[in-house]
């Protein structure tokens, strides 16, 4: 079974590498263009690229796919797997693999279709995600069920969950081929009923908001960890957080309840929270104590 793998960041790099482990016959990979990066703008190619490089794989960087019907076509793959591609597949797309477009979702759908399901389902409180394996429809990640594979969210920032899930995705994936050249696929039809939905994540989705509970506070630390990154304003100026926990303490929301060697604790609109460890503006990151020992911040301060 000839099949095409379409990928792009980091994530879905231990996905190519097991399909590549367990034998299958990947006749290319696509993926997005080389892009600017580093303070000299030098195009830097993807993740998957680099591996699929390594490997002796042909790889297309489409500016857009869907531009592309006939080459990707004339490729004669039977099926393709996507995992973090970034780009909207068309239906001429679709039709260029008889046996189907298969991606690997980081949720469980139908919870959480769109562009930042790990981030989300951190913010929000889950007690589990997992990845979905999918047959790709038009439609944002409706198409039918072909397995799932859950995991526990727990404490984890959306760096430590991301690792997780991608680790899952590589096993989901080589199991999910592996039905499929069995011809076993059974899909599970996704109840519409239950789907919920999450946008792409942006700098300004990070602004903490005080008057929240220091528990609501706390996922969203975590979920914009390690980017974009949770932040409050000091005076005017960004202090970003990358940890915090919560504790106990009242007083006006954003108001600096105490600042000492456990970190800096501010009133919430329920609880408090203790901040243990972030990053000034245009500074490194630090423990919150030592920020404390700069004198940079003190009880009675107002953070916003």
């Amino acid at each position: 079974m000839k099949m095409i793998f379409a990928g792009s960041p980091q994530f879905a790099v231990p996905v190519l590498q097991a399909l590549y482990d367990a034998g299958a016959q990947i006749i290319a990979v696509i993926t997005q263009p080389d892009k600017p990066t580093g303070r000299k703008k030098i195009p830097a190619p993807t993740p998957v690229k680099l591996l699929a490089g390594s490997l002796g794989i042909p790889v297309y960087d489409f500016e857009k796919i869907r531009l592309h019907a006939d080459e990707v076509r004339a490729l004669g793959a039977d099926i393709m797997i996507t995992c973090a591609y970034g780009q909207l597949l068309t239906q001429e797309i679709l039709d260029c693999f008889p046996r189907g477009v298969w991606n690997t979702h980081a949720s469980l759908l139908p919870e959480l279709r769109g562009a930042s399901p790990i981030q989300s389902a951190v913010a929000e409180g889950k007690e589990y995600t997992g990845i979905t394996v999918m047959k790709t429809e038009l439609s944002l990640d409706s198409g039918g069920i072909l397995l799932v594979k859950r995991c526990p969210v727990g404490e984890k920032t959306y760096g430590e969950l991301e690792k997780t899930l991608s680790l899952l995705a590589a096993e989901a994936a080589t199991e999910a081929v592996a039905l499929l050249e069995k011809g076993d696929a059974q899909l599970l039809i996704q109840d519409e009923a239950k789907a919920t939905y999450c946008k792409k994540i942006t700098k300004a989705d990070g602004k903490i908001n005080f008057e929240n509970s220091a528990e609501r506070i706390c996922r969203l630390v975590r979920a914009m960890n390690p980017e974009p990154v949770a932040y409050c304003m000091q005076g005017g100026v960004a202090l970003n957080i990358l940890r915090a926990q919560p504790c106990d303490g009242a007083g006006a929301a954003g108001e600096v309840l105490s600042a000492d060697k456990r970190g800096i604790t501010v009133a919430c609109g329920g609880g408090a929270l203790l901040i243990t460890e972030l990053v000034p503006s245009g500074g490194k990151r630090m423990r919150a104590s030592d920020y404390v020992n700069g004198r940079k911040i003190k009880t009675g301060d107002k953070l916003d």
